[in-house]
């Protein structure tokens, strides 16, 4: 419900949430490491995550776009523009522009509190302007501008580029397919009586 509410305070589309999920009986930090895609993944990756939790290209593409929000450490894209090949040191695919934007913004030995908006264009605005900044080569993470290099995705991120209702349906489809992953039923897990706890 936090994700819709902001979502729509920012701007973007109001949608509703399926409630009713019974809740679960572990919350370990440990779990989470295989479960989230990294900053580095290819598409091969991406698409193997996603699928493993019942979702399409379509849907990580379209949830992809919630990086229009946010903001991430330098250390998380570091290599990109320092050290991406030992005969290219900043990856090709970023805007050379935006690459030199980064280094100011990111020197090398960076204080590790130091953070970088996602989308440099408009990061207080939920929008579908994070994939014209893919068309641009202004993807922070390399698994976001492989949404754009990649041929299997490009069309995605043209159709979203171009239009705001486009993108909007299928962040919503999305969320809403993200929000039926793993539901416990029967008696697996809880109803909790107070979200931020164990009952």
């Amino acid at each position: 419900m936090a994700a819709r509410d902001v979502v729509a305070l920012a701007g973007g589309p109001q949608f509703n949430v399926e409630l009713g999920r019974r809740d679960g009986l572990i919350s370990q930090a440990s779990r989470v490491t295989g479960n989230l895609p990294k900053a580095s993944f290819t598409l091969n990756q991406l698409n193997f995550l996603f699928a493993r939790k019942g979702l399409s290209q379509t849907d990580m593409v379209a949830l992809s776009g919630a990086h229009t929000l946010g903001f991430s450490h330098c250390n998380q894209f570091a290599n990109r523009i320092y050290s991406f090949s030992a005969n290219t040191p900043v990856d090709p695919s970023l805007n050379a522009s935006y690459a030199t934007q980064l280094q100011q913004m990111c020197p090398t030995n960076v204080d590790s509190t130091i953070a970088v908006n996602i989308d440099p264009t408009t990061p207080k605005k939920f929008d579908n302007v994070y994939y014209q900044n893919l068309q641009s080569g202004k993807g922070l993470f390399s698994s976001d501008e492989v949404l754009y290099t990649d041929l299997r995705t490009r069309n995605a991120v043209n159709k979203f580029a171009q239009s705001s209702d486009v993108f909007n349906k299928a962040f919503v489809s999305a969320m809403r397919n993200l929000g039926r992953v793993g539901v416990k039923t029967g008696f697996q897990g809880e109803i909790r009586q107070d979200c931020s706890r164990f009952n």
